[in-house]
């Protein structure tokens, strides 16, 4: 399954997974890379050429590949170099009236909602297997237009992405409502019926996922759906929305609309006549979103926000699997997932000993161009995210946290990231709150379960925590007392289909995937009946 495909990144390290005032800036002498680290960064400079060309870069409107209503393209960038990869469709306001208008008529008058649940499910199946079959190209699109390593796209997320739309394919025959007694002469029935027309937009850190994530449910529950792309990954929609339209969706079912936000998703999230609202981003721009809908007809809205996640490691842990774990935890996607476990906290008896490895193994963590062999970690998404990442390293060096690794760009092209360990971090300190968004670890010390529960708990973040822990109690304790909407014990970045994600305080408002997701795509009416000499109540 799914989960057990991102266990396998660390499973040979860690076979028990298979089931403040400012101080003086210090800086540690062991914080230089390789020899080997230096060739790495040398090849950069002659990439490898992707095994894929671009075949779709317009927009998907009622069945069709169409330019943007102004003309407008604007380019997305190869993340390895900053050069252009293709030159893509900028829609609009003028192209989401397009895209929602044949949404609305697909769901209003086509057949899709009135198809028999079995026959959406066989085309849900079918685009499941044409997307097994075109793994490995879908895989290096992914990897082209992102930067995440291939091997993480081609035997992780495209395989997952297949096990999702799967899994909701499973569930459209199965939604169903219920018969509810009343008190009196009344027949009670409840339906569950699709909630009309999706808008759902993306984000550019997992781009095939979080597409898996929002548009099985809404089409295994009988919506149609408007699509934004984030700006920075648009390719890799368009490709897969080609394969389900080969697989049988009617036209204007998917539309897929790549633009910016403050046009083309403004207008999405404003639009009248757009029933439901999914985002999949930054707080702050989620707050916008919540704040279109109800300025608009008060579409509902889920959102799934950023994160600050804790890592937990207590006193009776393995501190070689604990290092481990952590590294994955922080580091995995180049340290661009809104539930990486940023901030590590470990028991003041392992903290010496966890640091020194922690430190070495982000030393020796593969750092390179993303279709090589091997490569754990490519280039952050675009010259934006890096500089943030730079600013945040600056920042924690200048508010007194020690840099023990890494803290600044690897080679001299593209977007690339030094594995960064900071030590001797403190609550306050920026690096502490604001989530970085890439590979910058940072590691305090607690005394106490008390104690780091509530300096866990102590973020305007809840989206995720991992617990390291031998003791049954102590994780009993924890996963009750974290105000966060997963928590992963022994393990983490589990991510299978069937399990809900979301967050709790200003990480989000709902869940997705697994049963809990497909509430977000239906409505709820109530139908009552009087009975006229009924044999029983």
């Amino acid at each position: 399954m799914a989960s057990r495909r991102i266990s396998s990144l660390v499973s040979r390290s860690l076979p028990l997974f298979s089931a403040g005032g400012k101080q003086t800036h210090v800086s540690r002498g062991l914080n230089r890379y390789s020899t080997a680290a230096a060739a790495a960064a040398a090849e950069l400079e002659d990439p490898i050429k992707p095994p894929v060309s671009v075949q779709y870069d317009k927009l998907l409107i009622n069945g069709q590949f169409v330019d943007a209503a102004s003309g407008k393209t604007f380019p997305t960038l190869d993340p390895r170099t900053g050069d252009v990869i293709a030159h893509v469709a900028e829609g609009d306001a003028e192209d989401i009236n397009r895209a929602v208008a044949a949404a609305r008529k697909a769901f209003d008058e086509g057949p899709w909602p009135k198809m028999t649940a079995y026959e959406r499910q066989r085309i849900l199946l079918r685009f499941a297997d044409l997307v097994e079959k075109h793994n490995d190209e879908i895989a290096a699109l992914e990897t082209w237009d992102n930067g995440k390593p291939y091997e993480q796209s081609a035997k992780i997320e495209v395989p997952m992405f297949v096990r999702l739309f799967r899994y909701y394919a499973g569930w459209a025959d199965k939604i169903h409502g219920l018969t509810i007694q009343a008190d009196g002469p009344y027949h009670v029935q409840t339906l569950h019926e699709p909630i009309g027309v999706a808008g759902q937009i993306i984000p550019w850190n997992f781009p095939l996922l979080m597409f898996a994530w929002k548009v099985g449910p809404a089409l295994a529950c009988g919506n149609s759906i408007v699509l934004k792309t984030a700006e920075q990954t648009p390719l890799s929609a368009l490709l897969v929305s080609k394969l389900l339209h080969e697989a049988g969706l009617p036209d204007g079912v998917l539309n897929i609309v790549s633009g910016f936000g403050p046009t083309a998703g403004a207008a999405l999230c404003g639009h009248m006549d757009v029933d439901k609202l999914a985002f999949t981003g930054s707080t702050d721009t989620g707050k916008i979103v919540l704040e279109l809908s109800a300025k608009s007809n008060l579409k509902p809205v889920t959102l799934e926000l950023g994160g600050k996640s804790p890592f937990i490691v207590c006193e009776d842990a393995d501190v070689d699997q604990a290092v481990e774990l952590a590294h994955f935890a922080l580091f995995f996607n180049q340290g661009q997932c809104c539930c990486a476990g940023s901030r590590t906290y470990v028991h003041e008896k392992v903290y010496d000993e966890f640091l020194e490895k922690a430190k070495a193994r982000a030393m020796k963590r593969s750092v390179g161009d993303p279709f090589k062999a091997g490569i754990e970690q490519g280039p952050q998404i675009d010259s934006d995210q890096f500089q943030k990442i730079l600013k945040y390293i600056r920042l924690g060096k200048e508010s007194g946290a020690t840099l023990e690794t890494g803290g600044d760009r690897f080679g001299t092209k593209g977007y690339y990231v030094q594995p960064t360990v900071f030590s001797n971090v403190k609550d306050d300190m920026v690096i502490a709150q604001d989530e970085i968004f890439g590979p910058v670890q940072s590691v305090f010390k607690f005394k106490d379960l008390d104690e780091v529960i509530r300096r866990a708990n102590n973020s305007r973040y809840g989206l995720a925590a991992g617990v390291f822990t031998h003791n049954l109690d102590t994780a009993n304790t924890l996963m009750r007392a974290l105000r966060v909407g997963t928590v992963w014990i022994n393990c983490f970045d589990t991510f299978d289909a069937t399990i809900p994600f979301g967050g709790y305080k200003m990480s989000g408002i709902g869940r997705e995937k697994g049963e809990y997701s497909l509430k977000n795509y239906l409505q709820v009416k109530a139908v009552v009946t009087p009975l006229k000499n009924p044999a029983w109540l």
